[in-house]
């Protein structure tokens, strides 16, 4: 009896500290830190890998690193909360040809990590096409307030406001443009506010957060279950919702208007199943293209050709 209540003993140990390690690591993967260094992994010590290894690893807070060569205004956005969501907006006084009536516009919703900046070559492809443009960055990136990022949960929320925010300066027939979790926003803000955009761009949506989670540890080496289902479990318990419902996949049955999705077939991060989840639960037009040795990255930057005569195809018909 004695093995018996021994071996008990250390599954509840080991049960504990795996929840807990689950614990750090959830948190830490939700949270960005200003003036925090990026970590070379090679560079550290054994002490300092059994450290990261046990709380976590801090994110730092990104910084906008390139800015519009084109004139352009800076917007300030307030959510619910008070955060300061920080703007560009690249006005056009053209229409996109083709087009006639009230003036249009894209606004462009960056990953988790990113920031507006990220965006410039895409929002001024954009704007040559004869649309203004405004970029955002998401909470707790870039020049927005903020360290607790939600990877989308919550950034619907900044969706709307930039939605809203265009609809009070007179632009109608408006596109929305996200990669990632900006896709994910996207997707979450349609689902959840109605906004009846005119078309959505939406590049690399991971297909529920359990999927985000795990496409995560896929990037670290790690194995996705079931340490995937803790992180899920207790990011949801530290952000106030239950994480297991929050599903893309689902949301994109509610979506009414014309989708472009694109995604790189060797993506690690969002599987092909995650797509194609989405893709069938369209119930609007929609078109997929996949790009042939790209993974999760910046599309436009990996084969700008392909990206601009996609999208012009897709905007313009």
């Amino acid at each position: 009896m004695k093995w018996l209540k021994r071996t008990a003993y250390t599954l509840l140990a080991l049960f504990i500290l795996i929840n807990v390690m689950a614990i750090f690591h959830a948190w830490q993967f939700t949270h960005f830190y200003p003036g925090a260094e990026k970590v070379d992994l090679k560079t550290l010590g054994i002490g300092q890998k059994v450290k990261m290894l046990f709380f976590g690893y801090q994110f730092p807070k990104s910084e906008v690193k390139a800015r519009p060569s084109l004139p352009f205004e800076e917007v300030t956005l307030m959510t619910r909360d008070q955060l300061k969501i920080s703007g560009w907006i690249i006005r056009s006084d053209s229409l996109p040809a083709g087009q006639a009536g009230t003036p249009n516009a894209v606004i462009l919703f960056h990953g988790h990590g990113g920031t507006k900046g990220s965006l410039v070559g895409q929002a001024e492809f954009f704007h040559r096409l004869g649309y203004s443009v405004l970029s955002i960055d998401f909470r707790a990136h870039g020049d927005s307030d903020g360290t607790n990022c939600t990877v989308g949960y919550e950034e619907a929320e900044e969706v709307k406001l930039a939605f809203d925010f265009m609809k009070q300066e007179g632009y109608e027939n408006l596109v929305l443009y996200g990669t990632s979790m900006g896709a994910v926003s996207i997707i979450k803000a349609e689902h959840d506010f109605q906004l009846a955009a005119h078309k959505l761009i939406l590049e690399m949506p991971f297909g529920s957060l359990p999927d985000a989670v795990a496409g995560r540890m896929r990037i670290m080496g790690l194995p996705p279950t079931p340490l995937s289902q803790l992180l899920t479990f207790w990011g949801g318990v530290e952000q106030g919702y239950w994480a297991f419902d929050f599903s893309p996949c689902e949301y994109a049955s509610t979506i009414q208007c014309p989708v472009l999705l694109q995604w790189g077939k060797q993506d690690v991060r969002v599987q092909e199943k995650e797509i194609l989840c989405i893709y069938e639960n369209l119930k609007s037009e929609k078109k997929l293209v996949v790009y042939e040795g790209a993974g999760h990255q910046n599309l436009y930057q990996f084969n700008p050709q392909k990206w601009e005569d996609e999208v012009r195809q897709f905007l313009l018909k």
